[in-house]
């Protein structure tokens, strides 16, 4: 398992479902403003979801915030609305977790659910630690 320090933890943005925005091609080219690379982005989404998508459908600020540019999918994501109806930073944060949702989306083993469960056990681990005097 990784161990995340906290430093990591915190410079890292973790979307609800634990993709983490700030290793994601979109998040990266967006914030770079690389139209080229969110163009063909949106050829390959294209291809694979069979909708035609420009390059400002795949331009995003990261789902966690309210305004800024997000991939168009964050309008209809259940784990995203979820999150948001249950004021949480992400799922690792909600006392469901891991609900039907995530387990349908982030299979144990997947970069996404390694990323949830460590940031899980960081918490279970602060909440266990007794307090410094």
């Amino acid at each position: 398992m990784t161990n995340w320090s906290e430093e990591t933890m915190d410079e890292r943005i973790v979307a609800t479902c634990g993709i983490v925005c700030s290793e994601c091609d979109a998040y990266k080219a967006t914030q770079s403003n690389d139209r080229e690379a969110l163009e063909g982005m949106a050829a390959e989404a294209s291809k694979q979801l069979g909708v035609e998508m420009t390059a400002d459908d795949t331009m995003c600020d990261g789902c966690l915030g309210s305004s800024g540019r997000q991939i168009s999918y964050c309008a209809v994501c259940a784990i995203r609305a979820c999150g948001v109806e249950n004021l949480v930073e992400n799922c690792a944060h909600c006392e469901d977790y891991p609900c039907e949702k995530i387990e349908a989306f982030a299979k144990p083993g997947s970069a996404h659910r390694r990323t949830l469960d460590a940031i899980r056990a960081e918490l279970e681990c602060s909440r266990q630690e007794p307090p410094q005097l």
